[in-house]
C-alpha cells in the first residue's frame, strides 16, 4: 500500500490545485478533484485523507446523487459547508451534462451487482435504496445507512420516504458485506420479510434485497426470500 502523503508534505506541483492548474483534470484521481472542492480538512483530518474516505464510505455512485445535506454531513462528518459544495457540484454537472448520461435499468439481480459492485469492496456496510419506475429505470440512489452492522424495521420510513418521493414504482434494497460473503444473516431475511409486509400496505413493490460481497452477490427473490 502506498503512502498517503498529507498535502502540507507534497511537492507544490503535487498538490491538487497545482496538479488541476499544470497538468489538468485527466491528471487528478477522484479524491483528489473532490478535496479541490470540499477546500479544506480538519484538525484530525488532512483534507486528502477526507476525501479519500468520502469516497471510500459512501460510494462514487451513491455520492453523486445524494441530495440530504444531513444525512451527508452527519453521515461523514463533514461540516454543512462541506457537504452543500459536495452536492452542489454535483447537481451542477447534472443540470449541465445530464441530457447526455444513459438511462440505468435494473432488470435482473445481475444488473443491480453490475451498478453497485463497487461496495463490494468498501470497509463499512452500507444500505442503498434504488428506485426504479414500471419498466425498472432507475429513478433515484439513495443511501439509507452507512457503517451499522444490522439494520431494524425503523428503516422502513427511510427506505419508502424516498420511494414516494421519486413516485417509484418499485425499489430494490441492496448492501454490502464488509467480510466478502453475501449469505444473509437472520437479521438481514427478518428485515427482508418486514419490509415486505410495508411494501404491500403502502402498494409500492419491493422487488428484491441484494447482498453484495467481494465478486459475488445474493438476491433474496432469486432464492425464494421474497
Amino acid at each position: 500500500m502506498s503512502k498517503a502523503y498529507k498535502i502540507k508534505d507534497m511537492e507544490p506541483g503535487d498538490k491538487p490545485r497545482e496538479k488541476l492548474e499544470k497538468r489538468g483534470t485527466s491528471a487528478l484521481a477522484n479524491h483528489e478533484l473532490l478535496a479541490i472542492i470540499l477546500g479544506r480538512g480538519s484538525r484530525k483530518e488532512d483534507v486528502l485523507a477526507l476525501a479519500r474516505r468520502t469516497i471510500d464510505d459512501y460510494g462514487a455512485g451513491p455520492l453523486s446523487y445524494e441530495t440530504d445535506v444531513k444525512k451527508l454531513s452527519e453521515g461523514l462528518r463533514l461540516t454543512k459547508i462541506q457537504a452543500c459544495q459536495v452536492i452542489a457540484a454535483f447537481e451542477l454537472g447534472r443540470r449541465f451534462f445530464g441530457k447526455a448520461r444513459r438511462h440505468v435499468y435494473l432488470n435482473s439481480p445481475r444488473d443491480v451487482y453490475s451498478y453497485l459492485s463497487g461496495s463490494g469492496k468498501l470497509e463499512k456496510e452500507v444500505m442503498h435504496g434504488l428506485y426504479v419506475d414500471v419498466k425498472n429505470k432507475l429513478l433515484g440512489d439513495v443511501t439509507i445507512s452507512i457503517g451499522t452492522l444490522t439494520f431494524s424495521v425503523a428503516h422502513a420510513r427511510e427506505v419508502f420516504k424516498s420511494a414516494i418521493y421519486y413516485s417509484a414504482a418499485g425499489v430494490i434494497l441492496v448492501h454490502n458485506h464488509p467480510s466478502g460473503d453475501p449469505a444473509p444473516s437472520k437479521e438481514d431475511i427478518n428485515l427482508t420479510k418486514k419490509l415486505k409486509k410495508v411494501s404491500e400496505i403502502i402498494d409500492i413493490e419491493l422487488l428484491d434485497h441484494v447482498i453484495i460481497g467481494n465478486e459475488l452477490y445474493f438476491s433474496m427473490k432469486s432464492e425464494g426470500f421474497l
